[in-house]
C-alpha cells in the first residue's frame, strides 16, 4: 500500500515517541528523511543507550516523558509535521491528538490484532503471517487510515525476537517514506472496523507452562515469550525455571503412561532435556535460573528422570502459606508503626 507522488518538503520536523524495542529502527528511518527535533523514551529501555548515542550524535535532544502535558508543550513550541509513535505504550488523549498530525507503527495486519502484545499473541496463537502496519492515529485504539501496510510469514522455528527483527528492517526501510508522504497529503485507506480483533496486555506470570497442553502449544508458548519478553517459565522443586530454547520431538515414544511434566529423558553430554506434554514430548536445550544473566543447558539444572515439572498441590499449599505470612508479617509491622 502506498501513497500517490507527492513533492516533498525538504526535511520536515517530527517528534518521535519510542518507549518501546521497535524505537531504534524508527529513529533510523526518520532521520534520512526528516528532521527530528526531539524524542521521548524511557531510559530504563532495551536499546535506549544505543538510542540515545545515535541522536547525540546528530544532535537530537532525548527526553524521558513523565506525563503527556509535556508533549502537549511540545507541540504549542515546535510545530512539527507530524508526531510519529512507535512502541509507546501510553494513550495519547483526543486533545492532543487534534493538535497535530499523529502517525503510529503498529506490528500487526491491522484491523486485526490491535491492542497490546501482537507479535507475541500471533506466534502464541498459531497464525501463520504477522505484519507490521503504519496508519494515522485517532481517539479510537489502533484505528485511523492505513498508511502503509506488509506481511511477513512466520516459520515453525520463528520466535518473538526473530519477527521483531524482520519487522523493524521493514520499519526501517519504509517509515521515514511514508511520513513524508503522510505530511504532503496521503491519507491512506479507511481500515474495516468490522473485521477488528484486539490483544490484551500480557505481564509475565501469563508465562507459566501447563504441561497439560499439547506440545504444539507449548512449543508456540515458549517461542512467543523470548527476550527481551520474560520468557515461558515452569517450576523445578519450587524454584522457577524460564525455558528460552526447546523444540518438539516428532518421533517421540508413545507414552500411554503419562505424566505432564515428567522428565523422560536426558543428554548430559548434549545437554537436552525431555519433558512430557498433554499429548507428546518436548526437548528443553536451555534454561534460564532466577538472577542468572545467561541461560545454560537444560540437563546441568535437570537431573534426574523422577524430577516433575510444575507446581504440586504440595507446593502450592506451601506457597500459600508463605503468602498468608507475609500478609500477617506487613500488617504486624504497620500496626507497630502506627504505635510508634
Amino acid at each position: 500500500m502506498a501513497g500517490g507522488d507527492m513533492t516533498e518538503p525538504l526535511q520536515p520536523d517530527v517528534v518521535l515517541l519510542a518507549d518501546g524495542p521497535t524505537g531504534f529502527a524508527a529513529l533510523r528511518s526518520l532521520a534520512a528523511r526528516c528532521r527530528v527535533v526531539q524524542i521521548f523514551r524511557r531510559p530504563d529501555q532495551p536499546e535506549a543507550r544505543a538510542l540515545s548515542a545515535f541522536a547525540e550524535a546528530r544532535g537530537i535532544p532525548v527526553a524521558e516523558m513523565l506525563e503527556l502535558n509535556q508533549l502537549q508543550k511540545l507541540i504549542e513550541d515546535l510545530r512539527p509535521a507530524a508526531v510519529v509513535i512507535s512502541s509507546f505504550d501510553r494513550i495519547i488523549p483526543p486533545r492532543i491528538l487534534a493538535s497535530c498530525r499523529f502517525i503510529n507503527v503498529h506490528y500487526s495486519l491491522l484491523p486485526r490484532y490491535r491492542g497490546r502484545a501482537n507479535v507475541n499473541w500471533a506466534i502464541i496463537n498459531g497464525e501463520t503471517t504477522a505484519g507490521i502496519s503504519i496508519h494515522l492515529a485517532v481517539p479510537e485504539l489502533d484505528g485511523g487510515n492505513l498508511l502503509f501496510q506488509q506481511a511477513i510469514s512466520i516459520g515453525a522455528n520463528d520466535t518473538v525476537t526473530s519477527l521483531y527483527d524482520r519487522l523493524n528492517a521493514i520499519q526501517e526501510d519504509e517509515l521515514g517514506g511514508v511520513v513524508v508522504r503522510a505530511i504532503t497529503g496521503y491519507q491512506g485507506t479507511a481500515q474495516d472496523a468490522d473485521h477488528a480483533s484486539y490483544g490484551c496486555t500480557r505481564i509475565p506470570d501469563d508465562g507459566e507452562i501447563d504441561w497439560r497442553q499439547p506440545t504444539d502449544t507449548i512449543d508456540r508458548l515458549i517461542r512467543g515469550l523470548t527476550p527481551p519478553f520474560p520468557g515461558a517459565f515452569t517450576h523445578l522443586a519450587g524454584q522457577r525455571l524460564i525455558i528460552t530454547h526447546a523444540s518438539p520431538q516428532l518421533d517421540a515414544r508413545c507414552y500411554v503412561g503419562r505424566v505432564p511434566g515428567r522428565i523422560v529423558g536426558r543428554s548430559p553430554s548434549e545437554g537436552w532435556v525431555d519433558v512430557l506434554t498433554g499429548d507428546g514430548v518436548l526437548r528443553m536445550f536451555s534454561v534460564l535460573l532466577p538472577n542468572a544473566e545467561q541461560p545454560c543447558a537444560a540437563a546441568s539444572v535437570i537431573g534426574s528422570t523422577r524430577a516433575t515439572l510444575g507446581l504440586s498441590r504440595i507446593d502450592l499449599l506451601l506457597l500459600r502459606r508463605i503468602v498468608a505470612l507475609e500478609d500477617r508479617l506487613a500488617s504486624l509491622e504497620q500496626l507497630n508503626s502506627a504505635h510508634k
